[in-house]
């Protein structure tokens, strides 16, 4: 079972899952598993869904800010390994924008621009030289020896069409509104392997605790849940979430430890074509740390 905390109500209505959410998919993946009579009782209404997923798709940090943090590679088997990682996002007319850079100890450096929205888009700087990222590579590791990925720091799936409230269930104690997000067509046919993403969002403050993938088989094959999260400012923030494969057991959890907000970032930090140009974090007098 994921790790998860039991997040008070004044944490949910300020809740902030990372990134950074027309025709009907007709990609054939199995039907998922009936859920249990309860989850049949008191489901909202098609407005009301629709309001609740404006909602989430809104949810984000405000403005421009930095966020520094520890990716640390835990597999079941073998030695565990940590990347630094330096986060810039800010928010355009497409969506929320995040430029990430994640650097081992020997300082070997993975640079990504990762736009969300209805037309999403990921960047990878290899070898001198920017390229967009095909749907099949949106799945493969953002670093060796990591089950972190692309996909999973863009979320795509929250503007994929036609939702599906698949019932209310609880979490922790709490209720939860379970959303189905299925690949459309043009996905599918790139990457055959995913047949859908399960969201929970707590039902009363629309925060999301935790997104499964399933395959073709409605198997669960991989569970990102929300561990902590720290007030900064007037704001809440991620300060770990922790993605585990459900097949092999390994964990990569990621873990903030600084964060800058109300930043005023050049343009120029959120172009693909200067992905390989210098871009500091913030003075250390901007930087509030947060502790392990």
């Amino acid at each position: 079972m994921a790790i998860l905390v039991n997040f008070t109500p004044a944490i949910f209505r300020r809740a902030f899952f990372i990134s950074a959410l027309g025709a009907s998919s007709v990609f054939a993946a199995a039907p998922l598993p009936a859920p249990p009579e309860l989850a049949q009782i008191g489901l909202p209404s098609a407005a009301e869904v629709a309001q609740i997923l404006t909602q989430f798709r809104q949810t984000g940090i405000q403005g421009d800010y930095y966020l520094g943090f520890e990716l640390r590679s835990m597999p079941r088997r073998g030695e565990e390994a940590v990347w630094e990682g330096k986060m810039w996002g800010s928010r355009n007319t497409n969506g929320t924008i995040s430029r990430v850079i994640l650097a081992d100890g020997a300082n070997h450096e993975q640079r990504l621009l990762i736009q969300n929205g209805p037309q999403p888009a990921v960047w990878r700087l290899a070898e001198g030289k920017v390229a967009a990222l095909e749907v099949s590579a949106l799945f493969k590791p953002v670093v060796p020896g990591v089950n972190l990925t692309a996909f999973d720091l863009q979320m795509p799936f929250l503007h994929w069409p036609d939702p599906l409230l698949e019932r209310i269930t609880k979490v922790r104690g709490r209720p939860a509104h379970v959303f189905v997000f299925r690949p459309p067509a043009a996905f599918a046919a790139q990457y055959p392997g995913l047949g859908a993403v399960r969201v929970f969002l707590d039902t009363q403050y629309n925060a999301p605790t935790q997104i499964e993938s399933l395959n073709r088989d409605a198997r669960v094959v991989k569970t990102l849940s929300l561990l902590d999260l720290k007030k900064v400012g007037e704001q809440w923030i991620p300060k770990s979430f922790e993605v585990r494969d459900e097949m092999t057991r390994d964990k990569t959890r990621l873990s903030v430890n600084a964060a800058a907000l109300g930043l005023a970032l050049p343009t120029a930090v959120f172009i693909p074509a200067a992905l390989g140009d210098l871009v500091t974090p913030p003075p250390s007098e901007r930087l509030i740390l947060l502790a392990p």
